[in-house]
């Protein structure tokens, strides 16, 4: 016996390096080949969250198949004068949209009109993190969804 309690003192491991990304948990895990500057087309956490609010954004409304409600109206109304009452429609096309994910949710919003196009500014709060971040979607006539 004491020739195998012997035995677990002489052995030894190598040490492994851990980095610090890999002591964080990746709470959401996701494919995507919009950004082409990851190699594996993977997106984590808020990226990942960030770009699928984009995702909800390039669908019109009644595209989606069996989902006559999902998406936005906002290129539906991109040539429409910029009333209250179009202003307002928009206001609460973005405010569900952004609700209707439940990782996020939009502290301000704020649409405003400009020559070719609309813009929408977002404060977004990432639920789990409580990071707090902006986005500005600019919805151009001409060049379609920009994102700044």
């Amino acid at each position: 016996m004491s020739v195998k309690s012997n035995l677990y003192h002489r052995i030894s491991l190598p040490a492994v390096a851990i980095k610090a990304t890999d002591i964080t948990p990746k709470m959401y895990k996701g494919f995507s080949t919009v950004n082409t500057t990851t190699q594996n087309f993977s997106l984590f956490d808020i990226e990942l969250v960030k770009q699928d609010l984009i995702n909800h954004f390039y669908i019109r409304q009644g595209e989606r198949l069996m989902q006559p409600e999902f998406g936005t109206i906002i290129w539906d109304v991109l040539f429409e004068p910029m009333t209250e009452q179009v202003k307002e429609l928009i206001l609460q096309d973005v405010n569900k949209i952004i609700n209707y994910d439940p990782r996020i949710y939009a502290s301000e919003v704020v649409v405003t009109a400009y020559e070719t196009g609309i813009q929408i500014e977002c404060s977004l709060q990432f639920n789990p993190y409580n990071i707090s971040q902006s986005m500005k979607l600019r919805f151009d006539q001409t060049s379609g969804l920009l994102i700044q």
